[in-house]
């Protein structure tokens, strides 16, 4: 399976500055931050190393764009589908499950980068970071508020740990084996599918938190 995202024959070929941040990402990804060269990132797109700084300050810079940039592109897109969905007149049912598919595509085509967050975000400046982390919560929150609408039975808290829980299980996918041994791409996402959509059913299945729970977290009861 290829960690770099696809394009479909519509799409413009890729740029030089997007090429090498595809290189550098897959490069981070297989050997880590500090075990990767500028050299080697150019020669991975046929330029000279010196030649890189054309277009990036050094690796920092790469770096952070690529975790800052997945975070703001996830956060968006993951909007961008809410609002299209909700002006369709989808109830919050087809709105979580276009939110579940455009993560599946991210989880499919961009492994890369979630090995890239899960070791390297230390890495980033501290405003990089706190960017990073900003989107991220924005995006939860997306997710919290969507869940909500379709289970307001459920408790704040449940919801939340719910979404975070369904992140962990979509974001495992560069540890599900090596590139070509998972089963193909759509049977991955049709699996990836039912699992999230189960996941979030357990609201309404499972036992709810009791109130001393609730309480305890500083949640009201859901009114229904």
């Amino acid at each position: 399976m290829n960690d770099a995202p696809t394009r479909t024959p519509a799409q413009a070929a890729p740029t030089r500055r997007e090429q090498i941040l595809s290189e550098a990402a897959r490069l981070f990804a297989e050997r880590g931050f500090h075990g990767v060269g500028v050299d080697e990132i150019g020669a991975a797109v046929g330029i000279s190393g010196p030649g890189l700084y054309r277009h990036f300050a050094g690796k920092d810079a790469m770096l952070a764009e690529l975790l800052v940039g997945i975070s703001e592109r996830l956060f968006a897109g993951g909007r961008r589908r809410v609002i299209d969905a909700t002006s369709a007149g989808e109830g919050p049912a087809a709105v979580l499950g276009s939110l579940i598919d455009g993560h599946i595509d991210f989880a499919l085509d961009d492994r890369a980068l979630i090995t890239l967050h899960d070791r390297e975000l230390g890495q980033l400046r501290d405003s990089d970071r706190k960017q990073v982390r900003s989107l991220q919560r924005q995006y939860v929150e997306l997710w919290v508020d969507v869940v909500r609408r379709l289970h307001p039975e459920s408790y704040e808290a449940e919801v939340r740990a719910a979404v975070h829980a369904v992140f962990g299980l979509l974001n495992s996918t560069p540890h599900l084996g090596r590139p070509g041994a998972l089963p193909g791409r759509e049977a991955t996402a049709a699996l990836l599918r039912r699992l999230a959509h189960g996941a979030f059913a357990a609201l309404s299945d499972g036992q709810a938190l009791s109130d001393g729970q609730a309480l305890s977290d500083g949640q009201a009861r859901p009114e229904g």
